[in-house]
């Protein structure tokens, strides 16, 4: 079974740091692109960084400069270095990426990590 594991999440003060982590495990193969999305609840899964198979980053306007996207492609394990958080940075971190278990592909979620960043 194809598993992404978030791990680094934590509780800070505005202006501090975190480190995320997402590895993969369990799968046949792995695409070397994938995303970082964080929710708020109940508002909807946004969109905060991509790496994608050349190593090319996008990021959402909201974390540009103060976060990286990277990732160590012979472990399938992707990271997301959060500096100078914000309140509004608060939010269930997840890392999607598109996976197979044997010849079936398809996207999966990790469970998330939670970020909370207090003012």
């Amino acid at each position: 079974q194809v598993q992404l594991v978030e791990s680094g999440g934590g509780s800070v003060e505005a202006g501090g740091s975190l480190g995320l982590s997402c590895a993969a495990s369990g799968y046949t193969a792995c695409d070397n692109d994938m995303s970082w999305h964080r929710q708020v609840p109940g508002k909807e899964r946004e969109f905060v960084s991509g790496i994608d198979n050349h190593g090319s980053t996008t990021y959402a306007d909201s974390v540009k400069g103060r976060f990286t996207i990277s990732q160590d492609n012979t472990k399938k394990t992707a990271y997301l270095q959060m500096n100078s958080l914000k309140p509004e940075d608060t939010a269930m971190y997840h890392c999607k990426r598109r996976c197979a278990l044997g010849w079936t592909w398809r996207y999966y979620w990790g469970q998330g990590t939670q970020v909370t960043v207090s003012s």
